[in-house]
Formats: structure tokens, sequence, C-alpha cells
């Protein structure tokens, strides 16, 4: 098991497959990735969070997210259209914040269609395997030597 320096203080999982969710969810947490994973499911849900948590003046209930996985095809709001708002409403001045796309369908277009958005880092596809998530750790955050 690799031990990361610090685990990130939260993780946000925004995907409407509850079987996906449950399969991240649970390899995060075998991991030690996070101290807390928060699992919304879609969209709107996911800005809601966003824009008490990380506002100016943050909801103290609510805690900023170092890492989201971002499905891109769910009812209510889908992923384009949260990065969409997302960007509209300056949540993504958070620098810190790292966006990692999740899907089953990588279509062409989709996958050019992300290269739009520049907070979205990579797109895996789901669900995130231990191979993914150690790539991820050590691409984004400081791992233990």
């Amino acid at each position: 098991m690799i031990a990361y320096n610090t685990p990130l203080d939260l993780v946000l999982l925004v995907d409407d497959d509850e079987t996906t969710n449950y399969l991240n969810k649970r390899l995060l947490n075998e991991m030690q990735v996070a101290k807390d994973i928060l699992v919304l499911k879609n969209g709107k849900e996911a800005l809601e969070y966003l824009s008490k948590a990380c506002a100016a003046t943050p909801d103290a209930a609510a805690a900023c997210p170092d890492l989201i996985f971002l499905d891109i095809k769910m009812p209510v709001m889908d992923g384009f259209t949260f990065l969409e708002e997302y960007e509209k409403r300056g949540l993504d001045m958070k620098d810190h914040m790292i966006i990692l796309m999740l899907t089953s369908s990588a279509s062409f277009y989709d996958l050019e269609r992300l290269k739009d958005f520049k907070k979205v880092r990579k797109h895996f596809s789901k669900s995130l395997t231990k191979h993914d998530v150690r790539d991820i750790m050590n691409e984004f955050f400081k791992v233990k030597k």
C-alpha cells in the first residue's frame, strides 16, 4: 500500500451510477486517499455544494474538495453543463482543485469537447483502478518516498 504524505481532505464523486460510486469510494477508502469522500448524483448537486464550500466566505459545514471525479453523462445536469456553470460562477479560480472526468463511453466528440475546459486535467474510464489512483496521486499530489 502506498502511504501519502497527507491524505486529501475531501474527494468529490459526481456520478449518477450507484455501482460506480460504490466501487470508486471503496477503492479510494482502501487506498487511504482522502479523509472524506462525498458522493453527489449530478452536476446540479455538485454546483450547489461547491457554491457553499468554495465561495469567498465558505460555509463552515462544507469543505472545498481537493479532487473531483466528474461523470460526463448524468441526468438533471451533465458534466459539460456543470463545467460551463462552474466557470461562469468563478468556481474555477480555486487553483488547488483538480477535476478528472469519468466516462463509460469516451466518444471522440466528448474528448475533444473536454479540451475546452482548462480545469479538466484528464479523463478515465469507469470505474477507477488502483493503477489509475496511483497515477493520479503521483501526478497531482505528493507521495511519500
